[in-house]
């Protein structure tokens, strides 16, 4: 990236982790892709939390009735899918929960390679991946602050479930949202006449500018509609990509949020506009985290933009990584590349370069850190 906007020091973790990557290496070593299921596919595996709490998930079918879905019309209404992960009581009796249900882990299958064309187009277990939560375990008692996640253009929330998991065990609550339309895809409880059970993205890779616009203004709609239907009046916002471009402008548009991380998505339109975030700054914390490996001279335009401004926000890199670092790739690419599902190249322009014994932790730290300074425990 261009070296006037270099961060004021490096992000990348050493020894300050090493006791998480060891807890990382317990349980999700590199060869971990060498168990495989039934099918003969690599069974992928997620990290471990590094916190002291249990970890319980809840999911969420909510309806917006004051706006249509911008995506198909014909449904009549905007719903999203959300997972609320919380700190929950210890015990046993309650199964993990799965990263994709059978359903969606299907629909995923198909499109996987579609999405991120360095993914296998085959050979891939994706329904056997099992999260650090527990379905349906109860809550600890008592009020706990609340992060919502908002995932990348054309990723589930699924594919942000280890921060998120992390982050509830160290005793947030974390609420991560599915953007229906948008994301690779979205099972509902149901299905009917206007709406399948499952939806998949209407993305495409040569995504324009109008389409751009509705997805960052549609983002930060959902966003602002979960803090409405969870009657919530503080609350820290992160996401990456796309996510992260609208927990930026949420930010901006909602005093009901207190911080945000942006988690290397741009600041402006596809067409050069700068969103009113970067134009007219904020008074509120802002962390905007990027990797070497995704060089981009519209990011940095817009990001120059919002830091140009006199307001709390940061800038940090993480090195010998790329764009998908900060979601579940980082654990589940390199499983795919030891299994050789997927090339050097391919792992290198996914995640970078750096093992997950380094990357888990370092984005771990990063937006723990943040939110312990600005919306702790």
């Amino acid at each position: 990236m261009n070296s006037s906007f270099t961060p004021g020091r490096r992000c990348l973790v050493q020894g300050a982790l090493a006791g998480a990557a060891a807890l990382f290496l317990a349980t999700a070593a590199p060869g971990a892709a060498s168990a495989s299921g039934r099918s003969g596919a690599p069974r992928l595996r997620l990290p471990a939390p590094t916190g002291p709490y249990s970890v319980g998930a809840r999911v969420l079918h909510l309806v917006d009735r004051s706006r249509n879905d911008p995506w198909e019309p014909g449904i009549g209404v905007r719903e999203l899918m959300v997972t609320v992960l919380r700190p929950a009581v210890p015990g046993r009796g309650f199964a993990r929960a799965p990263q994709l249900t059978p359903g969606a882990a299907g629909e995923f299958a198909d499109l996987a390679h579609l999405i991120r064309p360095h993914l296998p187009a085959a050979g891939v277990d994706w329904a056997a991946t099992l999260t650090h939560a527990r379905a349906g375990a109860p809550p600890l008692p008592g009020r706990r602050p609340v992060l919502l996640y908002s995932p990348g253009g054309g990723d589930a929330r699924t594919m942000g479930s280890s921060l998120a998991i992390d982050l509830a065990s160290q005793g947030w609550t974390v609420v991560t949202v599915d953007h229906p339309g948008d994301a690779s895809e979205v099972e509902f409880p149901d299905g009917r006449p206007e709406r399948p059970r499952i939806r998949t993205t209407v993305l495409r890779p040569d995504i324009d500018a109008a389409t751009f616009r509705t997805m960052i203004d549609t983002r930060v709609a959902d966003l602002r509609f979960v803090l409405d239907t969870l009657g919530l009046d503080r609350a820290g916002v992160y996401g990456h990509s796309a996510g992260g471009t609208a927990a930026a402008q949420a930010l901006h548009e909602d005093r009901r949020i207190a911080a945000a991380v942006n988690l290397e998505g741009y600041l402006d339109q596809m067409d050069g506009e700068l969103l009113p975030v970067a134009r007219q700054g904020t008074d509120r914390p802002l962390l905007l985290a990027g990797t070497d490996g995704f060089p981009d001279g519209r990011l940095d335009r817009s990001w120059a933009a919002l830091l140009a401004h006199a307001g709390p926000v940061t800038r940090r890199q993480l090195d010998d990584t790329a764009h998908w670092v900060f979601t579940d790739y980082a654990a589940l690419v390199p499983q795919l590349h030891t299994a050789g599902l997927m090339t050097d190249a391919g792992r290198a322009a996914m995640v970078g370069r750096a093992g997950p014994r380094v990357t888990v932790p370092a984005v771990r730290y990063l937006v723990r850190s943040f939110f312990a300074r600005h919306l702790p425990v």
